[in-house]
């Protein structure tokens, strides 16, 4: 296929939320829709709550504190599962026991990348589906080299240097970086580096948005903003 109609999407996200794993199937979905543009997907760090703790927190009394009541945190679940159930996502909120922090899961994403598109979009799919569908903790490092070993990496070498401080720094730098260029929630879709879509939007969006930035790349308009 032609570069003339090749983009790359960085999707700013975490994998603890819910509306990620809901704009990572629409994303899917518009990729398809659009066809005659390679899209190449990376994957950039976020953390909702960089305070948890290493060992994670009660998920009910967290969400509790953090909504005000049980009552609305169910409201919250209820409005996002028909939406997930459309996307093909058995939420199972009731599942989910520990909110974990991200920090952890994100390195090896991080890692993944460097071993190739393709292993960091089975990474990233299988720690939503992880989190989401199965109520796995996700700051478990057991866990998280489970998933690594089920996407294709070598799986001892995360297990060497998950106990470490390898990439910390450069991952909370990347953190950094989107809060500095505005990402104050997620998901947010970046193409080329420089058309920012926020938000879980509708695979027809992201789709017309895609073949918008391809078209203009095409005609050599993005390079001007270079």
């Amino acid at each position: 296929m032609s570069d003339e109609k090749s983009i790359t999407v960085d999707v700013v996200s975490d994998v603890v939320c819910p509306w990620c794993f809901i704009g990572q199937k629409r994303l899917d979905k518009a990729i398809a829709a659009a066809s005659d543009v390679d899209v190449h997907i990376r994957w950039r760090p976020f953390q909702l709550d960089p305070t948890i703790p290493p060992e994670g927190k009660d998920r009910r009394e967290y969400m509790v504190a953090k909504f005000g009541s049980d009552e609305r945190v169910r409201e919250i679940h209820a409005r996002i599962e028909p939406l997930g159930e459309a996307e093909g996502i058995n939420f199972a909120f009731a599942a989910i026991k520990v909110a974990p922090n991200t920090l952890d899961a994100h390195r090896v994403i991080r890692w993944a990348g460097a071993a190739g598109e393709v292993m960091q979009n089975r990474l990233v799919r299988r720690l939503f589906q992880l989190n989401f569908e199965e109520g796995a903790n996700l700051g478990d490092h057991a866990v998280l080299i489970g998933a690594a070993r089920e996407a294709g990496m070598d799986a001892s070498v995360v297990e060497t240097l998950l106990p470490t401080d390898a990439d910390v720094e450069a991952v909370r730098t990347e953190i950094a970086t989107a809060s500095r260029m505005g990402i104050t929630g997620v998901p947010c879709f970046l193409l080329e580096g420089k058309y920012a879509v926020m938000g879980a939007q509708d695979a027809d969006t992201l789709t017309d948005a895609i073949r918008q930035v391809a078209a203009a790349k095409a005609r050599g308009e993005l390079e001007k903003a270079n």
